[in-house]
């Protein structure tokens, strides 16, 4: 019995704007979603040239019939839905008939499958969809796809292609979030015969995430799981002390699906609430069920795209889980006070330091380094070899810190607060920028890199520019990497973070133009995570040489992600305030 159907015109003209095959990415991502539908177990990805080349889905799904797959290829073909009622309640990933016709519109197709009762299987050759061949051929159970010279027909799009490892990554990263969501099933990816991902079949989240993200980051995940009549959430997100520079190591599901969702996103925030960093983002696999009545997936070409029937309810739904699996690892206590400061001053009066620990952890939820005097030497030694004296101007009075973040200064005519760490940021970016040439500081022992897959697909390309400024990172293995030596700058490494927020960085900008646009993401991080931080206590004497250092910088007034580091209010700026004449 056929099962494969054309759409009836009412239904094709409800469904969101055509399919687009953009990148070789695009491709894997539409025939993955099929394997899925079929009911596959094992999915097997070989792709070569970066997919341009070939790109091979093999699946043992549930195959298809002659007569089925004869018109698989046509636009609005499709087995899963019948009618435009229900797109409302569908739950497999494909379901608008366009995958298959769009991309042998701009390929050469060959399509061989069989279901389990056949004795023979159907072998389909289109090339830039037109049919070229049907035949009987012999196959295993299943469907494999075969995708040749990609663009072959339109070259226009091939020019607009980005380097191979760049397309590479985009086909790792799909593959990932796909394992992730869809953990009883097998996946691996080979790129010109080399295997470069595989994850077993395992059933369970957290062992899917150590075979993308590695151990290292998967021991520092907590469980989240939470039921209420509006959703189910379950998954898995990281303690607030362990970040990353951007948001490439969040994925969410809605109904098993890979969306990116700015209500989802805004939920996981507003459930970390202050316990973040500013410009840090914390690590996040959730899956989110619930009904199919509370969610439009018709919004977008994509269908990464998702509308919510209630979406300020969903967000609180999420956050409130996020909350409840934050505070009962004991991470938070139960009393904030996001709003409450404390002024400290450093040379008179008594402080209660119990007291300004507990606001600490209420604000922030992270560990503050403990070596700030050390790092604020450093740069004032660099500044030394430079002029002559590194002290502050003769009108700058320090008065104080406020909750640890904000300096209090006066000055001639009213006083200045300053940001502590955009401000030594600031300095820091400065000096990297302008001591490539001072080398590198060897470690004593080499410490191995932790990368996930898409990561490591990318971080050959970017070695010789973290090696510019003095990041030896060496390989012993087929995907295994070693930091052997760090810029002089950074002095004593803490943690290995500083090369996974650089690499992140770059990653999540998506494409970075020249060289230079490189060199400042390595800047930008590496001053970023070297300078002091927000929660820091600083006595007087440190903030006396923080503030000189500032005023010796180039760019005083601004961190180098353009955050301001000075505001300054005259006597005339409060009178206003206070309205005064």
């Amino acid at each position: 019995m056929k099962k494969i159907h054309i759409l009836d015109e009412a239904t094709i003209n409800k469904i969101a704007a055509g399919e687009v095959i953009e990148r070789p990415a695009s491709v894997v991502k539409e025939l993955i979603e099929n394997s899925i539908d079929a009911g596959a177990t094992d999915i097997k990805v070989e792709v070569m040239g970066s997919g341009v080349q070939s790109i091979q889905v093999t699946d043992n799904g549930c195959g298809m019939s002659r007569d089925d797959v004869s018109i698989a290829f046509l636009k609005h073909a499709t087995s899963k839905i019948n009618n435009a009622r229900d797109i409302e309640k569908v739950m497999t990933l494909g379901f608008r008939g366009e995958a298959l016709s769009s991309i042998t519109a701009v390929a050469r197709v060959e399509i061989i499958t069989c279901r389990e009762d056949d004795l023979v299987g159907t072998r389909l050759v289109i090339h830039g969809g037109n049919v070229v061949n049907v035949s009987e051929t012999g196959a295993a159970k299943g469907t494999s796809i075969l995708v040749k010279d990609l663009f072959y027909n339109t070259p226009a799009r091939r020019k607009f292609l980005k380097k191979e490892k760049t397309e590479l990554a985009h086909i790792v990263d799909n593959i990932t979030k796909n394992a992730l969501g869809h953990n009883n099933i097998s996946f691996s990816l080979s790129h010109d015969g080399r295997e470069l991902f595989r994850s077993p079949a395992s059933g369970g989240v957290f062992d899917t995430i150590v075979h993308v993200y590695g151990p290292g980051t998967a021991r520092e995940l907590i469980p989240v799981k939470s039921k209420t009549d509006l959703a189910r959430i379950t998954g898995y997100i990281s303690r607030p002390g362990y970040t990353r520079g951007g948001k490439d190591h969040q994925v969410f599901f809605i109904n098993d699906r890979v969306v990116s969702s700015k209500t989802v996103s805004d939920a996981l925030r507003l459930g970390y609430y202050t316990m973040l960093p500013g410009g840090r983002y914390p690590v996040a696999v959730l899956k989110i069920s619930m009904d199919t009545s509370e969610i439009d997936v018709n919004v977008h070409p994509t269908k990464q795209q998702v509308r919510f029937s209630h979406e300020l309810a969903i967000k609180e739904c999420i956050a409130e889980a996020l909350r409840s699996a934050l505070a009962s690892h004991e991470l938070v206590p139960q009393k904030k006070k996001p709003d409450q400061m404390i002024l400290s001053q450093p040379e008179h009066g008594k402080q209660n330091p119990d007291k300004d620990l507990i606001i600490l952890e209420e604000q922030s939820g992270f560990k503050v380094p403990t070596d700030t005097n050390r790092r604020l030497k450093r740069t004032e030694r660099y500044l030394l070899k430079t002029t002559e004296q590194c002290e502050i101007p003769s009108d700058i009075q320090v008065l104080g810190q406020v909750d640890k973040v904000y300096i209090i200064a006066s000055t001639g005519d009213g006083f200045i607060i300053i940001d502590q760490h955009a401000a030594h940021e600031r300095i820091l970016y400065d000096q990297i920028q302008g001591s490539l040439e001072t080398g590198t500081q060897e470690l004593i022992t080499p410490i191995n890199l932790e990368l996930s897959s898409k990561e490591k697909v990318l971080i050959k390309d970017y070695i010789p520019y973290l090696e510019t400024f003095g990041f030896v990172i060496s390989k012993f293995g087929p995907d295994s990497f070693a930091v052997t030596s760090i810029p002089t700058i950074l002095g004593k490494l803490e943690d290995l973070t500083v090369v996974h927020d650089i690499i992140s960085d770059i990653i999540s900008q998506g494409r970075i133009k020249d060289e230079t646009g490189i060199a400042g993401q390595v800047s930008r991080s590496a001053a970023c995570r070297g300078a002091i931080k927000a929660g820091a206590t600083l006595s007087n004497e440190q903030m006396k040489s923080l503030i000189a250092q500032l005023y010796l910088s180039k760019n005083p007034h601004t961190c180098p992600h353009g955050r301001p580091t000075i505001v300054a209010l005259t006597r005339d700026d409060l009178d206003k305030m206070f309205k005064r004449k």
